[in-house]
């Protein structure tokens, strides 16, 4: 790890985080949410927010494909997801579901500001976002697709969401 250059958990808590935190809406799947544990440490994230059915640390199946980062990134638990909606506004997080809705913004079009912090929700495997979530939104991103399948893996929308953010807000030059 050293000649990696690899922070320890203690240093990664210390530096400074990319302005977003993830809200995760009744997810499912543990792998899932392990893995975006992982690419949350991995992008330097804000905040986890784990809401109503999603699961929480500890547990081994999380944990196995979070290979630590839930020990590393911040996380918080909320029953109702309309509760950790109203923290993030009241944190003056920009707050936008990835997900496709009437309205959606193409995510290649989209353009996160500078100096504005988001919230970025990511809903259930089945069903996508609560509607519950929609009156705290500012919008819809959609991430563009040209197969046969209507979705993509949502721990694989979460690393492709965090990588296209950090290159457009040039967090990684």
């Amino acid at each position: 790890m050293e000649s990696l250059n690899r922070l320890s958990t203690n240093e990664f808590k210390l530096i400074p985080k990319i302005p977003i935190s993830i809200v995760l809406d009744d997810v499912r799947s543990l792998q899932n949410i392990g893995s975006i544990f992982r690419t949350s440490d991995a992008f330097a994230v804000e905040k986890i927010y784990l809401c109503g059915i999603t699961g929480q640390p500890p547990q081994r199946e999380i944990e196995r494909t979070a290979l630590g980062a839930t020990q590393s990134v911040q996380w918080e638990y909320f029953p109702r997801l309309t509760d950790a909606l109203e923290k993030c506004q009241l944190l003056g997080h920009e707050i936008w579901a990835i997900e496709q809705l009437d309205q959606s913004e193409d995510l290649s079009h989209f353009i996160p500001k500078a100096h504005q912090s988001y919230a970025l929700i990511f809903g259930n495997e089945v069903q996508g976002v609560s509607e519950s979530s929609f009156p705290f939104l500012k919008g819809g991103i959609e991430i563009p697709q040209f197969g046969t399948k209507h979705s993509f893996n949502i721990a694989v929308s979460v690393g492709i969401v965090l990588w296209d953010f950090s290159q457009k807000l040039g967090l990684y030059q």
